[in-house]
C-alpha cells in the first residue's frame, strides 16, 4: 500500500502565501486562512508544497488504505483555488446551489476568486463538513 504523498511539512504558510504572484490569489489565501482558522480552531500548516491545511483527520477504508488529511484546507493554483473539506456532508448540494460561482470535483471545491462566492454560505458549508467529521469520529 502506497503512502500518502501529501503530508504535513515544516514549510512556512506565510512565506508560501507571500510568494503567490497573483495579487487576488494572495489576498484570497489570507482571507481563507482567517476563515478556516476560525472554523477549525487550528493553526494553518503546510501539507506538501502547496496545500494550506488546518487540523488533521485520520481515515481508514475497508480496502486497508489509511492516512491523514487536513480537516479543511486550500491550495491556490493557477486556474483556481481548490478548497478541501468543505463538501463532506449530507445536504451539501443545497448550499452549493447558493454558494455562487464554483465548480466541484471529487471531494473538492474550485473557485476562481473568493469574491465570486457567498462567504456566509462557505462558512456554513465548512461548519457542516467539520460537524460531519466530528460525528463520524464519535460513532
Amino acid at each position: 500500500m502506497a503512502d500518502n504523498k501529501t503530508k504535513p511539512t515544516n514549510l512556512s504558510v506565510g512565506v508560501f502565501i507571500d510568494a503567490l504572484t497573483d495579487e487576488t490569489r494572495r489576498a484570497d489565501a489570507r482571507a481563507l486562512v482567517k476563515l478556516m482558522r476560525r472554523a477549525t480552531g487550528e493553526k494553518p500548516k503546510m501539507w506538501g508544497p502547496s496545500i494550506v491545511g488546518f487540523g488533521s483527520h485520520h481515515y481508514a477504508y475497508e480496502s486497508g488504505r489509511e492516512g491523514d488529511v487536513p480537516l479543511a484546507g486550500f491550495s491556490p493554483r493557477k486556474a483556481a483555488t481548490v478548497l478541501y473539506g468543505v463538501t463532506g456532508f449530507g445536504g451539501a448540494e443545497a448550499l452549493l446551489a447558493r454558494l455562487g460561482k464554483h465548480t466541484t470535483g471529487k471531494g473538492c471545491l474550485y473557485i476562481k476568486k473568493l469574491a465570486d462566492v457567498d462567504r456566509e454560505v462557505l462558512k456554513a458549508m465548512l461548519a457542516a463538513s467539520l460537524g460531519a467529521v466530528k460525528q463520524r469520529r464519535e460513532s
